[in-house]
């Protein structure tokens, strides 16, 4: 494939792998377009041709493969990190039982923008109304009737601790987790998305206006906040990039948390902070283009820089060697980042890799509330206001208006209390 020439890839299961190398040196076609195809290929029978190989061996280990890659997670505002991640389900379904939604009979879906019913239906639930422009692109300006909001105001009058569910939409991801902090339903993804570093974001975010970084950061949240199988082939390519220092360590800590769960995570990568805590590297190159697309060398970061020290030993007795000797051994290829890691591996520290454990979040804890407990012993408007209920805010649990007329029952109750005899 491309510029690879007759590789051989070996990668431990339950590890943290990264594929290393210059630019251009053929770790994308190595691990994207073979590695990654050919494993999808085979396990979700996925249409992509994976690039020419003899064998792949080890699939029985595997149940699944993801790719998280930086492309967006959804291409309209519909798409936010509470519908990609699933917690929205949860937050819906909080609000549906609040006593409020349970007396107008409000479902869960009452409470999705993308349904009829309780969205606003002059944007279609999205907050925004699309103006088509000829010859220019598409404009989204602000829904008028909502004001952005995305939903009508009988659903907003809803409140659960003071908020509607477009508040909650509206708050940063580091606000709702504690707004809910006492609910390990929707904690765990929460506290999940903020320990990847993304606390600051808009739970309603747009996907549109998330950035290839975020929109992958949200993916890794997403999986790591779902029941692991232990056995899932995760691929990424540079996850890395734009990111500060601090959320780097972030990441690690999530990567980290996938392969204590006992998957698999490669990582195409060029950053030394990530390279330097892997459990397995391995080197493509030498150089870029037709200059590389070997296997330099693959092992722990001792290894490589093994193979460095080598390489330079070799440099050296090569240039004492005399025309009469000859020796059956190829010689060493450069490995850059064996070279790069040298003086880490001699001096650097060694210290215990930090973890996330999402898996605790979502057990019970004191004071924790059972999403199906919410609103269990609340008492309905016919238990303790009947009258009112029965002729002015009257309605089915079908959410139609029910079929008398309250302004009559009101009349006929009237003449009940005031005739002699009755009551």
């Amino acid at each position: 494939q491309h510029n690879l020439k007759s590789v051989d890839l070996k990668i431990p299961l339950g590890s943290f792998t990264c594929i290393t190398g210059v630019s251009g040196s053929g770790k994308s076609s190595l691990v994207e377009e073979t590695l990654a195809r050919a494993v999808t290929k085979k396990l979700h029978r996925s249409k992509e041709a994976p690039g020419p190989h003899d064998d792949l061996l080890g699939l029985e280990q595997i149940n699944k493969a993801i790719i998280v890659d930086q492309k967006p997670l959804g291409n309209t505002p519909a798409s936010n990190p509470a519908t990609y991640t699933g917690v929205f389900d949860q937050i819906r379904e909080l609000f549906s039982r609040l006593p409020d939604a349970k007396v107008r009979g409000y479902q869960p879906g009452r409470f999705s923008f993308n349904r009829s019913g309780g969205r606003c239906e002059d944007c279609e639930g999205n907050g925004q109304r699309c103006i088509e422009m000829h010859f220019l692109p598409d404009v989204w300006v602000t829904c008028e009737t909502c004001n952005g909001k995305r939903y009508n105001q009988e659903t907003l009058s809803v409140k659960y601790k003071g908020k509607s569910i477009a508040d909650v939409l509206e708050m940063s991801i580091g606000e709702v987790a504690e707004l809910f902090n006492n609910i390990p339903a929707i904690r765990r993804t929460m506290e999940t998305l903020c320990a990847i570093g993304l606390d600051y974001l808009t739970l309603g975010q747009s996907a549109p206006t998330l950035s290839g970084g975020e929109s992958q950061r949200v993916k890794l949240a997403a999986e790591l906040a779902r029941p692991s199988t232990g056995k899932t082939l995760y691929l990424l390519d540079e996850p890395t990039t734009g990111l500060h220092f601090d959320d780097i360590a972030k990441l690690l800590k999530v990567l980290n948390s996938l392969v204590e769960l006992g998957n698999t995570v490669i990582v195409i990568e060029h950053n030394l902070d990530v390279i330097k805590t892997a459990d397995w590297l391995v080197d493509v190159g030498p150089e870029a283009g037709s200059g590389g697309g070997q296997i330099i060398a693959a092992g722990t970061p001792e290894k490589l820089v093994e193979h460095a020290e080598r390489y330079q030993k070799q440099g050296k007795a090569a240039g004492k060697t005399t025309k009469t000797r000859k020796t059956s051994q190829a010689p060493l290829l450069r490995s850059y980042t064996g070279e790069i890691l040298q003086p880490i591996i001699s001096t650097g520290k060694r210290v215990e890799r930090e973890i996330f454990d999402a898996q605790s979040l979502g057990e019970k804890q004191e004071g924790d509330l059972d999403l199906r407990q919410i609103g269990r012993d609340a008492q309905m408007p016919w238990q303790t206001e009947g009258r009112r209920w029965h002729t002015h805010d009257h309605v089915s649990l079908s959410r139609a208006a029910c079929q008398w007329e309250g302004a009559a029952l009101e009349s006929v109750i009237d003449f009940i209390e005031n005739k002699e005899g009755f009551g």
